[in-house]
């Protein structure tokens, strides 16, 4: 399989997605591989802030393959898509949080948001393939195709979302997409 390009990194000069971030943090977007263990960052829940998500997800995964980093930038956009169309966080001035772990087999990614709508209960995941074809939850079965593994903490008022991906993407349908 052909390798991807990465995801490019956040322009500063042409956006302003970084005007609130702090320079000490800058180094989150940037694009380029930095050590780290556990790395988190508070998104303003508008749509606004998917670049700004994206270019911390494609940071996060750096240091890997071309492959690895699009699949984990995918994969968490997604989770960050549904946080803010799908829960509270979506609701003026709410926020969502993503969290990566690096572990010696691969990345965490833990997307917290502030849980279901006061309009009504989160929205169900259709059963199996026809995910694929359903109006909402397509984006989920994404990640259950893709991801080493997932889940969420099933706590309607604070949900947690969930992935890993191993590096070697063992458990991931991707390789044989």
């Amino acid at each position: 399989m052909p390798s991807l390009v990465s995801v490019p990194a956040l322009a500063e000069t042409a956006d302003t997605a970084l005007a609130g971030v702090p320079d000490e943090y800058r180094h989150y977007f940037n694009g380029r591989p930095l050590p780290f263990v556990k790395r988190h960052w508070e998104f303003p829940g508008l749509a606004a802030s998917i670049p700004l998500a994206r270019a911390f997800l494609d940071t996060c995964a750096a240091a890997r393959d071309s492959d690895f980093r699009y699949l984990f930038a995918l994969l968490g956009t997604e989770l960050s898509t549904n946080a803010i169309k799908h829960s509270r966080s979506g609701e003026e001035g709410q926020t969502f949080v993503l969290r990566a772990t690096r572990t010696p087999t691969g990345l965490t990614l833990v997307c917290r948001d502030n849980g279901a709508p006061h309009d009504g209960p989160p929205v169900p995941l259709a059963p199996g393939a026809e995910r694929l074809a359903a109006e909402s939850g397509r984006g989920l079965a994404l990640v259950d195709s893709f991801a080493t593994t997932w889940g969420d903490n099933g706590h309607p008022s604070i949900r947690k979302v969930w992935f890993h991906l191993a590096y070697d993407m063992t458990g991931s349908s991707w390789p044989a997409a």
